[in-house]
Formats: structure tokens, C-alpha cells, sequence
């Protein structure tokens, strides 16, 4: 602009530009790393199973005790791969599209925005059905994405990265307190709301997790259109303009994206936090902020994250287990904090 062609080199400085044989040499790192982590959430437990009780368990056999224990923890692993690749897309979209690196699905109250959802959903409104769960934390996510954007929004300067992050983090805290107050009367679901409030993926099953994949491979789906837009948007909104690209499909398709997969996570796991925070900014230090490689490898960042937490939680309080959403804010609490102390909250 000003006369000068926009030249490639500059896309490349923008988008972190990493060589093909880089990222793919992480991406078989990283696809070893999620193979790993998902034996070893087979294998580790209040009761160790050994590697052919493993093999036997995938074969279909369940003749042994080992063999039974591995086919209960199968749908554990499975949900925790899905969930921890939603919450890693959902705040790498979130990050692109709002160009703030504090951004996530935690952080903006968009998980408790779902919850409360949820919440009054079983207290007022009596809902049961897998289904009823997943379309009210996806309208509850969905309002309070809106909601968070438009407050900060308000005042000088439009929608800056601080001021938004300020407003989910008080909308979350209101939330939060709202949440309490629906349950502490309400003995008869006080428990089970509590327990699902901390967030977990003990329990799983497929008939739990087989109604969420519809919504998961949707988001996926928006995810991957909007990944060439998200790297116009990094540019700025008018230069994205100026390249032909339309600046309000591309936030709306990320949005939408991003609260169909963290809505639909928090209805089956609860509201799981800072995962969406952590992975992507690792995954930008090994392959860029090409979007296209960047949200895949937010997805697999995520899975993996997810279920080292889970099996250092069944470590941590062996035979019992410390809730995998207890795990990701110990970890994620000090990565925020560091984030904020690198002062870089006016842009990615």
C-alpha cells in the first residue's frame, strides 16, 4: 500500500513462516507424542494393565481383569483426545480472530458461559437428554461469546485485547457466582453439578460421546475454512479488505466454530480451562502462525495436553484421581501470567 506492492516476504514475517520440512517433522512428532499418551492413559490407573492386556483389550478380547480394565478406560482416552483437540482449535480460533494472545474459551467466560447454561437448563428447565445438554451449552456459549465481544467493545478504541479479556474474565466470575447460587438450594442435583463443574473425563462412554460428534466434526469443518481468512485478519482488517477478503465471514465463521467446539465440550466434560490458552502459543514457537498449519496442530497439541493432565491427576492421587480441569489450571495458571508479564497483549 502507499504505492508498494504487498510482497510475499512480508505474508511470510506475519504468518511466522516455518519451511514444510520443519512442520512436518513436528507434525510426526507430535502424532508420536498423542500415540504415546493415549497407551499410556490405557495402561495407568488405580490398577496398572500391562502392554498384551492392551493388545488383547483393542482386539476385543476381555477374558482377563486387565483386559476388562483397558476396554472401561478406551472411551476415557477417546473423549479425552476429542475434548482436548476442541478446547486447543477453540482458542487458537479465538486468538486468530480477536489477534489477542490472552485470548481462550476460559478466559472469556465462554466455558461458564455454557455451564450457567447448562445449569439453569437442569435446575429450571428439568432437560436430561445428551442432546438437550449439548444445545443449551451451545446457545449458552454462543450468547456469552456475543455478550463479552459488545462490552468490550464499548468505549475508546473499539475491541482491544486487555479490554476483552477483562470482560470474560468478570462475566466468568458473575457466572461463576450465578452458577452457586442456582445450585446451593437445589440439593437433589447440588452433587452432580459440582463434580461436573470442575471438569473431567472420568466415566466416559460411548453413549455419552457419540451424540457431541456431529457438533465436534462441524466445528472441525469451520475451523479448516477459515483458516486462510484468519491469516488475512492477522494482517488487519483493512489491508484483509484491501486482499479481497470479506473481514465479517471470516470472524463469524471462526466464531461460530469456536463456540460450537467448546459448547459442545462443556456439555460432556464440563468447563475445562486454559487448554485453549497453552496450546497454541507452544505450537506457534514450533511451526508459525500459519493458520493452516496452526489449527491442526492446536487440535493434536490439545489432545495431548488433555491427556497428560488426566494421567498425572490418576497419578498424582493414586488409587484415586485429581480431576483433569484442576490439572489444567495448575498449568495454566502460571503460563497466563507469563504471558501477561512478556507485555504483548496489544497483538499476536
Amino acid at each position: 500500500m502507499n504505492g508498494t506492492a504487498f510482497q510475499p516476504t512480508q505474508m511470510h514475517s506475519i504468518t511466522g513462516y516455518r519451511s514444510p520440512g520443519r512442520k512436518l517433522v513436528w507434525l510426526v512428532v507430535m502424532l508420536v507424542i498423542l500415540v504415546l499418551l493415549m497407551v499410556a492413559s490405557l495402561a495407568i490407573g488405580a490398577r496398572p494393565v500391562s502392554v498384551s492386556d492392551i493388545a488383547g483389550a483393542l482386539a476385543g478380547h476381555a477374558q482377563s481383569i486387565g483386559e476388562a480394565v483397558v476396554t472401561m478406560r478406551i472411551p476415557r482416552t477417546v473423549l479425552g483426545v476429542l475434548a482436548g483437540a476442541a478446547l486447543g482449535l477453540s482458542g487458537a480460533l479465538m486468538q486468530g480472530m480477536t489477534r489477542n494472545p490472552l485470548a481462550d474459551p476460559g478466559i472469556f467466560g465462554v466455558n461458564m458461559g455454557a455451564s450457567l447454561a447448562v445449569v439453569i437448563g437442569v435446575a429450571w428447565f428439568g432437560i436430561v437428554s445428551s442432546a438437550a445438554y449439548i444445545w443449551t451449552a451451545i446457545f449458552g456459549a454462543g450468547v456469552t461469546a456475543v455478550f463479552v465481544f459488545l462490552v468490550g467493545s464499548l468505549g475508546r478504541g473499539g475491541a482491544t485485547p486487555l479490554k476483552l479479556t477483562l470482560a470474560g474474565a468478570a462475566t466468568s466470575i458473575a457466572f461463576a457466582s450465578l452458577v452457586m447460587a442456582i445450585v446451593l438450594p437445589r440439593g437433589d442435583i447440588a452433587g452432580g453439578i459440582r463434580a461436573w463443574q470442575i471438569g473431567g473425563i472420568g466415566g466416559a462412554t460411548f453413549a455419552r460421546i457419540l451424540p457431541v460428534l456431529p457438533f465436534l466434526l462441524a466445528g472441525l469443518t469451520l475451523a479448516m475454512i477459515s483458516a486462510r481468512k484468519l491469516n488475512a485478519l492477522a494482517l488487519g482488517d483493512e489491508l484483509a479488505a484491501g486482499l479481497g477478503e470479506n473481514v465479517a465471514v471470516g470472524r463469524g465463521l471462526a466464531a461460530v466454530s469456536a463456540v460450537l467446539l467448546c459448547g459442545a465440550t462443556t456439555a460432556i466434560c464440563g468447563p475445562i480451562g486454559f487448554v485453549g490458552l497453552v496450546v497454541p502459543h507452544i505450537c506457534r514457537l514450533l511451526i508459525g502462525v500459519d493458520h493452516r498449519w496452526l489449527l491442526p496442530f492446536s487440535a493434536l497439541g490439545g489432545a495431548a495436553l488433555l491427556l497428560a493432565s488426566d494421567i498425572a491427576g490418576r497419578l498424582a492421587a493414586r488409587p484415586g484421581e485429581v480431576d483433569v480441569g484442576i490439572v489444567t489450571a495448575l498449568i495454566g495458571g502460571p503460563f497466563f501470567i507469563w504471558i501477561v508479564r512478556r507485555q504483548q497483549v496489544r497483538e499476536l
